[in-house]
């Protein structure tokens, strides 16, 4: 499979994906620590008391910026592995994977910093373009089996 160009090429983006995955979930954890506000009160006690057993507004967002990645980044890397199986053509695939990457990228740093309005939202609006170009793609090229 590493052979195909376009699947090679999902595969970097999809791996950077995750990466930026375990990054925000290491950021959570990290406030966590920082803000003593723990989710367990196992966790709190170990860490000052029952008192830490309780919620933070940034860590609380930082907790956001990760679930969002889930519900956004699972099914990119679902779509692009059956996408890259279609026959796309390398440049356009790379952009598909490209523009995805560099949207979540930047919804992450506008969710984690605060940043103003509508940053955010124009990052996950845009991020879906691609996504949506898969799966219409993808059924184009199974319609037939239906």
């Amino acid at each position: 499979m590493l052979r195909n160009s376009v699947f090679s090429c999902f595969v970097f983006y999809g791996v950077l994906l995750v990466l930026k995955m375990y990054v925000i979930a290491v950021i959570t954890g990290q406030m966590r620590l920082r803000k003593k506000a723990f989710a367990n009160p196992e966790d709190a006690l170990r860490h000052g008391g029952l008192q830490y057993h309780r919620e933070d507004p940034y860590v609380e967002r930082c907790r956001r910026a990760h679930i969002n990645d889930m519900e956004n980044i699972l099914p990119f890397l679902f779509l692009g592995a059956i996408y890259s199986m279609t026959g796309p053509t390398l440049w356009v695939a790379r952009l598909h994977f490209l523009v995805f990457f560099i949207c979540r990228v930047l919804h992450s740093v506008a969710y984690l910093l605060a940043l103003q309005a509508p940053t955010r939202s124009v990052a996950y609006t845009v991020a879906q373009i691609p996504c949506v170009s898969m799966a219409v793609q993808i059924l184009m090229a199974v319609k037939s089996y239906a």
